[in-house]
């Protein structure tokens, strides 16, 4: 499917900073009507025709042709129709700003690393994730001490008590998020969190036109154990928060029991920018809902050596006038 103008037939996209649909060609808002392929076929772009190099998972893209920006139906719809999505709150050149930002003060940097021609490559990408809620049953049973000393004329006193600790706590959890894309590393999503899930929305197409996405590429099942490892360790940690003041604590068992579990597939706005120096990449990532960046800089080797050749020039600048001032002392 493509978006076009009801007023001048261009391509309508959805600006973050109108919070609405867009045209960039007449400048019109709100005049978005969407237009199905004509052949049906979802490798040809429904504007002019071209054969589009289609990726296995790719949901949404740009014709390399005539720019148009396409979400393609198959892929966000049926088995693959998210439910629910966070759209993009900041738009690209925003996010040049942020990485402009962050980056000026690194003087090591390769001086083409944050250039406008350079920047404009980056890529704003909706990456599939699924949420998980849990309802679960947690215990914990232990032993803890409480140590009291004192001192009495020459003789020091300790005395020590032992206390038996039960806690029992029903924890609900919501949306307990793990990316479901094979090729956005998970640290680096992991990074990127967390979202403002207050902004979440249910799923619209109009929100991909202008962006590129991915359907998920593992099911639920595959990526649940992340999600039950977080969710665990959060459980525990509400337990031991639940049992504090206590000098020592010895665990005798502890459990987080699962008694119903519920996953729902959406997407996430992401920002990518690479930047390729000596045949190495080196990616960013920027969250487009927050701006938070993750990502480190290239260091240019002529940099370093022309910022060290300087130092030293200065440095034997200096010596030589000091001893030209003691000399003539």
């Amino acid at each position: 499917m493509i978006f076009r103008c009801k007023n001048c037939g261009g391509n309508v996209v959805y600006s973050p900073e109108k919070h609405g649909m867009y045209c960039p060609f007449c400048e019109s808002e709100g005049s978005q009507n969407r237009q199905e392929s004509q052949t049906g076929a979802m490798s040809l772009c429904p504007n002019c025709g071209g054969e589009i190099p289609l990726e296995e998972h790719t949901s949404a893209g740009q014709c390399p042709y005539c720019d148009s920006y396409l979400i393609f139906n198959e892929r966000v719809e049926g088995v693959y129709a998210p439910k629910m999505m966070i759209p993009f709150q900041m738009g690209k050149e925003a996010c040049k700003g942020l990485l402009r930002e962050k980056f000026k003060k690194f003087r090591f940097a390769p001086a083409d690393f944050m250039s406008e021609a350079r920047l404009n490559s980056m890529r704003g990408m909706y990456v599939p994730y699924w949420f998980y809620d849990y309802e679960t049953g947690c215990y914990f049973q232990g032993e803890g001490t409480k140590v009291r000393v004192w001192r009495s004329g020459n003789t020091e006193y300790t005395e020590t008590a032992f206390y038996a600790i039960s806690r029992s706590m029903d924890i609900s959890f919501r949306k307990i998020p793990v990316d479901a894309s094979e090729q956005m590393p998970d640290d680096v999503m992991d990074l990127l969190a967390p979202f403002d899930y207050s902004q979440m929305l249910g799923f619209s197409p109009e929100y991909m036109s202008g962006f590129h996405g991915e359907k998920y590429n593992m099911g639920s099942d595959a990526v649940e154990n992340r999600a039950n490892l977080l969710m665990k360790a959060d459980a525990l940690k509400l337990l031991k928060e639940s049992y504090g003041g206590y000098h020592s604590v010895r665990v005798v068992r502890q459990d987080v029991n699962v008694r119903e579990s519920h996953a729902d597939y959406g997407l996430l706005p992401v920002w990518k920018y690479i930047y390729q120096y000596k045949e190495q990449e080196y990616p960013f990532y920027v969250n487009g809902q927050t701006g938070k960046i993750v990502g480190t800089a290239p260091i240019s080797a002529g940099k370093v050596w022309g910022y060290t050749i300087t130092l030293w020039g200065c440095l034997t600048v200096i010596l030589t006038l000091l001893n030209i001032i003691m000399g003539l002392i």
